[in-house]
Order: structure tokens, then C-alpha cells, then sequence
């Protein structure tokens, strides 16, 4: 090869000998020169398929050297590309299709970040999904999302017979380079999508090799009625409410009855099992197995899915806390898919909890550059620079939480905290009432509201919030953490730890954000506060 690249190197010219020894031995190094130059020609030829007496590209100049005959033209090297995949339309007539307009957007943007991660970004889901039914151009979208191409697709026709359809746009002069339609009923979408992945890289100039293809190809299910209840389960997942989520679970498991090595389904089940504590403050010791079976099994199915790993990460980092093999498992998964915005996001979340600020802030960057249009990805963003004491940095973030969905109720309550941390206490009493109206009581939002009362010395207002959460916990599970923060606010010691260790005995999963939450720091010397740590394993 080094002999090859030589040669074209001085296309058209003469190469010595004593050029080709330099080259491939140095000066230095002891060789048969005469046997070793007539061996490397030989193999040349060989790959080429070409003999010595017809040459076509090597040509002999004989008692001097060689020279390349053959035509050399020169191809500029590939550039790195941004492609959005615009919501796929449903044109059927039918909401009951939705599902599988949502899934087919989010599982092409999955397949195509399997391409070439350094040299094609793929913008994320939440970021497109804005789109959907949009009146802009392409041309538009194009320019708000910094994308190089643009993939439309659409779904046509009936129950009993639908086609799905696709296309690849270049968006500097709008020309379709590429597309197809299949039938539903052939399930043949990873055709599809492999044949996409092959036209986006032949046009960008990139290599697509086997090992991604092979990948690509075992990430879905080759049964329609697992891979359909999969893409049922995506879209009531991705609405993260108590309900969906539920919804979702129902979903995937069925889908796992049908095909018991389907790791993403699988990895689906373990998401929704484990975000229920955090997202719809549900008991963790509910979830907490039937998290870990799922993972096992999506680990078992397939170890080298991104998204296997970092439900592995997911649940360690919320449920097991066990921090370093969550840190692994995420590294893991960044690393099987540069694409993948989750991992990453989960990522900065574990490295900021053990106060590896500046690697934290690294890793959501990378979530924002990948789903720019997230308020999820900005309001932790919010979350991390609170937890560094960057104050002004997380007042950013959360404000463009809300510029980005103005009611997004996990944006107003890291306004709240922050602004408190800054004294704007009437500011952040404001922002924590919208946050807890619009959440529909959430733990987290109404026990900031009650903290903040406190600080303020509104205490019999704090009070009388505390007083109903204990309330509501004689029926249903409150986490313990909220009242241990609302007496936080009060200022009573002995009440506030009683809290803490029973979030400690219910492995409340709110108990991660205190070994680096600002809000504690009056007790991080307290020999109780310090033993809570301890027992947790978050001594650092």
C-alpha cells in the first residue's frame, strides 16, 4: 500500500529505486534491495490485476524505476454534513397511524446515526417533531437547524394496505438524491433504512462499513407484530407522563412476549420502569426489579446496543446507586453511538453528581449539539450548572428551557431554585407556583415551593404544604425526600433528617441530587447529614 500511494503520489513521473527502498525501509535499515523492490511491484500488480507485459497502471522504466500510467483524478475529501429527518407525514387519514409515523422519524434518525458519527450529524427527534404539519420550506427548517440535507417521509393509504414512502434532499439546490417506497405489510423498513444509510453516505463521501451495517441490522425485530408494538410503545414513552408511561410498559411487553431478544424493546421497558419514581413519583421498590430483569434481558439479546447500555447506566445511576458502573455503561453506550443524546445527557448527569463539573457540562453540550430543540436538554443543563455553583450560567439554561416550551414545568422549577440561590425570592416564589401548577403536583415542584416559602419566613404557609404531603403519605407514596427539603426550609434539623433516613429506607431516587445540591450546604458538616451519604455510598 505504501508503495501504491508512492506511485500515485508522482503520477505520471518517474519513482526510482532508491526512492521506493527510502520509502518503504528508510536509509538505515539493511535490505535486499533488488528482491524486496521486485516483491512490492509484484504485489502491486497483483491487487491491481495487471501483468508486467500489458501494463495498465504500473509501467517499467527499465534500469531506472516505475511510473503510474493510469489516470489519477483527484476527489475532495469528505466534509462532515448535518441531515435532519423531518416528522414522517401520515397521510392515511387515520390518527390510529400516528404511532408509526413517530416511530419510523425516530428509528431513521437511530439508523442514520450509525453512518459516520465524525462526519455526519443527526439532528434529534424533539428538535424535528417541532415540524410536524409545519408551513415552512425546507429551505427554512433547513436554516434553523443548520442541516446540510433533509429527510422527508410519509405514510399513504389504508389499514388493510399502507406504503411508506421516503426521500433524501440536498437543501442547497432542493434535488431529490435518493428515494423509495415499501409496503407495510413486507415490515421491510430496515431495507429502507439501510438503503438510506448507503445513499447518504455515498453522497457525503463517506465509507458505511459492514460492522455498522450488521449493527443496523440487528437493532430491530424482523417480527411486524414486535416491531409495531415497539413503535406503539416509543410514542407513549416520549410523553413521560404516569399515564403514557404506563401505556408504554403495556406496550413493550408485549413485544418482548412475542420476541424475547428484542434488546430494544427490552431497553424500552427498562426506560419506562425506571423514569416512573422520577418522572410520576412512583415507589421505587415497585419498579426497581422488573428494571433490572428488563436490562439483564436487553443486555443478554444484545451488549453492543447503545441503548442497552444506557438503560444499564440508567438504572444504575437512579435505582442501584452504583455511580462508577453507571459512569461505565454510559461510556459504553457514547461510544457505540455518538448519536445517541440520552447517553450522553445521562452521562453529564452522573459526572456532575460526583462533582466532575467541567466533564458534566462537556457531556450536555453534546446532548444540546444533538437535539437542539429539547427543553429537557437545556433544563438539566440548568440543573448541572446550579449543582457548579455557576448561578448565572444555570439562570441561562433555564430560561432557555421555557424559550424553547414556555410551559415546561421542569424549566420553571430550576428557575425557582436558582433565583432563590441568587435572593430574587419573589422571582423564584413566582416561577415554583407556575412549576407546580403546571406539573399536576409534582413532588419536585411542589416541595421546592414549600422550601422557598420557608427560606423567605413564610413558615406557616411552608407549613401547611408540608402538613398536606404528610397528609397524602398515609394514602400513596410521597417521596420522602420532598418533606425532608420542606422542613429543609423551615429550618428544622430533627424533622429534615427524620425525612432523609426514610428516603434513605425507601431508596428514594430524589436522594442523588443532595451530596452536590447548593440547598444542603448548611449541613454537609452535620455528622447525620454526613452518615445519610455514607449509607447511600455517595461519599466522594
Amino acid at each position: 500500500m505504501e508503495l501504491l500511494i508512492l506511485l500515485v503520489e508522482r503520477a505520471s513521473h518517474l519513482v526510482t529505486r532508491d526512492e521506493i527502498v527510502a520509502r518503504l525501509w528508510g536509509t538505515d535499515v539493511f535490505v535486499d534491495a533488488e528482491a524486496g523492490v521486485n516483491t512490492a511491484i509484484r504485489k502491486v500488480r497483483r491487487a491491481l490485476g495487471e501483468s508486467a507485459e500489458r501494463p495498465v497502471f504500473i509501467d517499467t522504466v527499465p534500469g531506472k524505476g516505475y511510473r503510474f500510467i493510469a489516470p489519477v483524478t483527484s476527489v475532495a475529501p469528505a466534509t462532515h454534513a448535518t441531515i435532519a429527518v423531518l416528522p414522517f407525514a401520515n397521510l392515511s387519514g387515520d390518527p390510529s397511524h400516528d404511532y408509526l409515523a413517530d416511530g419510523l422519524t425516530e428509528e431513521t434518525i437511530a439508523a442514520l446515526g450509525q453512518v459516520d458519527p465524525d462526519r455526519l450529524s443527526v439532528i434529534g427527534r424533539t428538535s424535528t417533531v417541532r415540524y410536524r404539519k409545519t408551513r415552512k420550506s425546507l429551505s427554512e427548517i433547513a436554516g434553523e437547524l443548520g442541516a446540510t440535507y433533509v429527510v422527508e417521509g410519509s405514510i399513504r393509504g389504508e389499514d388493510a394496505w399502507l406504503r411508506i414512502m421516503s426521500r433524501l434532499v440536498r437543501v442547497e439546490d432542493g434535488s431529490v438524491l435518493w428515494s423509495a417506497a415499501y409496503d407495510r405489510q413486507s415490515i421491510n423498513v430496515l431495507r429502507l433504512q439501510r438503503k438510506l444509510c448507503r445513499a447518504i453516505a455515498d453522497e457525503i463521501r463517506v465509507r458505511l462499513s459492514p460492522e455498522r451495517v450488521a449493527r443496523l441490522g440487528r437493532r430491530q425485530s424482523t417480527n411486524s407484530d414486535a416491531y409495531d408494538l415497539y413503535l406503539r410503545g416509543r410514542q407513549a414513552w416520549n410523553q413521560l407522563t404516569p399515564m403514557t408511561t404506563q401505556r408504554a410498559i403495556e406496550f413493550y411487553t408485549r413485544a418482548t412476549a412475542i420476541d424475547a431478544d428484542y434488546a430494544l424493546a427490552w431497553s424500552g421497558l427498562a426506560d419506562a420502569y425506571t423514569s416512573g419514581p422520577i418522572t410520576g413519583d412512583r415507589r421505587p421498590s415497585d419498579v426497581w426489579q422488573r428494571a433490572k430483569d428488563a436490562v439483564r434481558s436487553a443486555l443478554r439479546a444484545h451488549p453492543d446496543l447503545a441503548e442497552a447500555q444506557t438503560s444499564s447506566g440508567v438504572l444504575k445511576f437512579w435505582l442501584d446507586w452504583d455511580w462508577p458502573g453507571a459512569e461505565a455503561a454510559l461510556r459504553r453506550a457514547v461510544a457505540l453511538d455518538g448519536h445517541y443524546a440520552y447517553a450522553f445527557r445521562m452521562l453529564g448527569h452522573v459526572l456532575s453528581q460526583t462533582g466532575r463539573h467541567p466533564a458534566a457540562r462537556i457531556a450536555l453540550q453534546r446532548a444540546r449539539e444533538l437535539d437542539p430543540l429539547y427543553a429537557m436538554h437545556h433544563a438539566l443543563s440548568a440543573q448541572l450548572a446550579f449543582q457548579a455553583r455557576d448561578f448565572d450560567a444555570a439562570l441561562d439554561h433555564a430560561r432557555h428551557s421555557l424559550d424553547v416550551d414556555p410551559n415546561f414545568w421542569p424549566g420553571y422549577h430550576q428557575l425557582a431554585q436558582v433565583q432563590e440561590q441568587l435572593g430574587e425570592m419573589d422571582a423564584a416564589l413566582t416561577a415554583a407556583d407556575t412549576a407546580s401548577k403546571l406539573s399536576g403536583g409534582n413532588s419536585k415542584a411542589v416541595s421546592i415551593r414549600a422550601y422557598i416559602l420557608g427560606i423567605t419566613g413564610r413558615n406557616e404557609e411552608a407549613s401547611s404544604m408540608v402538613t398536606a404531603l404528610e397528609q397524602t403519605a398515609t394514602s400513596r407514596y410521597v417521596p420522602p425526600y420532598a418533606l425532608a427539603l420542606g422542613y429543609l426550609g423551615l429550618q428544622q434539623a430533627d424533622a429534615m433528617f427524620q425525612w432523609l433516613d426514610r428516603a434513605y429506607d425507601a431508596r428514594d431516587v430524589h436522594l442523588v441530587f443532595a451530596p452536590v445540591d447548593p440547598k444542603w450546604d448548611r449541613y454537609r458538616s452535620d455528622r447525620r447529614f454526613q452518615e445519610v451519604m455514607s449509607r447511600c455510598g455517595f461519599t466522594r
